[in-house]
């Protein structure tokens, strides 16, 4: 996974103030620790963008296009655990043997273990995994490559340890309050289903919208910066009702055309909304897809519009921070248009077209 090229995930968000001017010397500060070094306790630290073993970090190594690029390393060395068990089970076989004995006491056991793990960790090679990040320094966005929770905390305690600031996710309550002065408690429930009461749930309510405006608006929106452009989601999608616990009651929808499905049509008849799925946001010729987690407002599988014939890295890679800079604008600008369209003064009557197209929806 790599923003240089290819499709990956992620996480956007942004930063409440602008990064020291010696940001490079405090990711140095912070850099991650020789391989040598590391034993069986997790190794956190920063790296380069470019791989997990530079550790040097500097102008020529942590930025690309004028841009911050880096990875969070972490680090650990573990026994496997099928050789720990060998080399325990060999271990108190000989012990046994040795005493005369048909069973280890417990104790014994526990120093075995202990002994065999001493022997063996510094033979194992460490276990690297990085979390990749880029900050666009002109428009304050940090785009973090990843859309595991787990790795967003891990990401944002280290930040914040770095810097004393805590970068902010883009998310409901974040452009609720930029662009209303509101808390998530502004967004009335969103009703798809003339059978379902409303129940609150702002992220399904907003992608479950991206897809009825998608078809009876033909997804489209104009931009003041960057122009007219399109959405359209596509399947597979998976529906769940706004209450029910992860994975249960989940209706997925694959195969032929998921979104003209008997299958997606009772999933709204019944109240359930839409929790991931597949959107294609085009503007003429250019292309982003990928899929959508609407709980997290989080990305997997995003691919951005092939880009002009460039030859050099640093302008490649521009080019591509740029494309994620007009992504995320016009991802908020169609929550602002659905935020408006609830807020409004005309909500009753834009309910009614969503209620209307729900109820008219054709199943093949």
């Amino acid at each position: 996974m790599s923003f240089e090229r290819g499709s990956f995930a992620l996480t956007i968000f942004r930063l409440p103030e602008k990064l020291p001017e010696d940001a490079l010397e405090l990711f140095e500060s912070k850099a991650a620790g020789k391989l040598d070094d590391i034993k069986d306790e997790l190794s956190v630290g920063w790296v380069s963008g470019r791989h997990l073993l530079e550790r040097n970090i500097n102008e020529a190594t942590a930025t690309c296009g004028g841009h911050f690029y880096l990875n969070l390393r972490s680090a650990q060395r573990k026994v496997p655990a099928a050789l720990l068990n060998a080399e325990c089970r060999k271990e108190e076989l000989e012990y046994m043997q040795m005493n005369k004995l048909i069973f280890v006491p417990n104790k014994v056991r526990r120093q075995i273990k202990k002994d065999v793990e001493e022997k063996r960790l510094m033979q194992m090679p460490p276990l690297l995994s990085g979390i990749p990040f880029v900050i666009d320094k002109a428009s304050n966005m940090l785009y973090l490559g990843t859309s595991s929770p787990k790795k967003m905390d891990t990401f944002i305690t280290f930040f914040n340890d770095t810097f004393k600031m805590e970068p902010l996710q883009v998310g409901i309550n974040d452009m609720m309050f930029r662009m209303f002065k509101e808390d998530i408690d502004g967004l009335k429930p969103v009703r798809f289903s003339k059978n379902a009461k409303a129940e609150s749930n702002p992220g399904r309510d907003f992608v479950t919208w991206l897809w009825f405006y998608s078809e009876e608006k033909g997804g489209k929106i104009n931009t003041k910066n960057f122009g007219d452009f399109e959405i359209m989601i596509e399947g597979p999608i998976t529906f769940a009702l706004s209450d029910e616990a992860e994975g249960s009651g989940e209706t997925v929808v694959r195969k032929g055309n998921p979104l003209r499905s008997a299958e997606a049509k009772a999933a709204l008849d019944v109240g359930k909304k839409i929790k991931k799925a597949k959107f294609t946001l085009a503007r003429d010729k250019e292309v982003w897809s990928g899929t959508i987690d609407a709980d997290l407002l989080t990305f997997s599988g995003l691919k951005l519009p092939e880009g002009e014939k460039l030859d050099d890295l640093g302008s490649i890679f521009a080019e591509r921070v740029n494309l994620l800079h007009i992504f995320q604008n016009v991802f908020q600008e169609y929550f602002k248009l659905f935020a408006s369209s609830v807020r409004g003064e005309k909500w009753s009557k834009d309910e009614g077209e969503i209620l209307k197209w729900s109820a008219d929806k054709q199943a093949y």
